[in-house]
């Protein structure tokens, strides 16, 4: 405790809250945030004993432990196939919200979920649809489900290889033979459910699954791929969300919320754009308010997209306190402060 109020009070973004969150998210009573914790904002190992603890709690307490106990034991929720529906509790939703509570992935259920998602989820092309085919490949989906693949330690597995793959050159172009006018209907983020204009939602969730990959291990083709999604979501201010759309801005961009699934927003901006390394960008300085003007009087942040009565189980008790959003807003702070 010492070495805490030492090292991390006397830091910028603990300066720059109204009240000091992380005692309250290294509580033991919510494991899975206290993994996470130690991990985003105090940079323990995942080998030190107290994450190693944490991890091993979290698996055995809601909302990880009641999702893994709805699973089917050939690796699917709800019902066989594709894994799309229902919304949010089929299969490719399970995985996903396992993944952003950070499971271990080398839980055997959690293996067999993946490969379950591999065999059903992925369409010929390397891509992955709401129902395994290529007509139906988003990039919000697919951005998702490669972000959850490769947290769970698949990134050397060839069926991820071609996700990748796929990811890569859907957003810049090169090789792609066919667009479809079902889902993915050209380069650079283009989407029918956006009236076929750039998606910036798809974006955030495609450059998620590309920025788990380790830099050493990213192609010239991802890094192109990449350096074109920074641009797109630089080319407006990530406060205003002023991308391109066939109707408004979706109010949901101001909504902070956990967990995650095709909806993104502002926070979830900033995230991305952390991990691919611009946290010092003025460009962020608008958005990195706005996130602070959300805040309460003790450095806390509330959920005000949760998916409350549509998991499995509620992620938290109550919206109005959220240690996920917190969690999540701290993780951004602490890199651009």
């Amino acid at each position: 405790m010492l070495m805490y109020v030492r090292d991390v009070l006397t830091e910028p973004w603990i300066r720059a809250l109204k009240g000091d969150p992380l005692p309250w998210l290294l509580e033991t009573d919510t494991p899975a945030v206290r993994h996470l914790a130690l991990r985003w904002l105090l940079d323990e190992p995942a080998d030190a004993p107290r994450v190693r603890r944490a991890r091993a709690a979290a698996m055995r307490t809601d909302p990880i432990a009641a999702t893994l106990a709805a699973q089917h034991e050939d690796g699917h929720w709800v019902r066989p196939g594709a894994g799309y529906g229902p919304k949010y509790t089929g299969t490719v939703w399970s995985l996903m919200f396992l993944d952003q509570l950070g499971a271990d992935g080398r839980d055997r259920r959690i293996r067999r979920a993946c490969a379950y998602v591999l065999e059903h989820t992925q369409a010929p092309s390397g891509g992955f649809g709401w129902n395994g085919t290529n007509s139906n490949v988003v990039h919000c989906l697919h951005g998702n489900l490669l972000s959850a693949l490769i947290g769970f330690g698949w990134l050397t597995d060839e069926r991820v290889t071609a996700a990748v793959e796929w990811q890569a050159r859907a957003i810049t172009g090169e090789g792609i033979g066919t667009w479809y006018a079902s889902a993915t209907t050209g380069p650079g983020f283009e989407c029918r459910i956006n009236g076929r204009l750039p998606c910036a939602w798809g974006a955030i969730k495609a450059l998620r699954g590309l920025a788990r990959i380790p830099p050493r291990r990213r192609t010239r083709l991802v890094r192109r791929a990449i350096d074109q999604g920074v641009e797109f979501l630089f080319s407006c201010d990530p406060a205003t969300a002023e991308y391109p759309t066939d109707s408004r801005v979706s109010p949901n961009w101001f909504k902070l919320g956990f967990p995650s699934g095709y909806v993104a927003d502002v926070l979830q901006d900033l995230e991305v754009l952390v991990d691919l390394g611009h946290s010092k960008d003025p460009r962020l300085a608008n958005a990195i308010e706005l996130v602070l003007s959300k805040q309460d009087d003790q450095g806390r942040w509330r959920n005000d997209l949760g998916y409350r009565q549509k998991t499995w189980v509620p992620f938290e008790p109550s919206p109005s306190r959220s240690k996920w959003v917190t969690l999540r807003a701290c993780r951004v702070l602490r890199a651009a402060l």
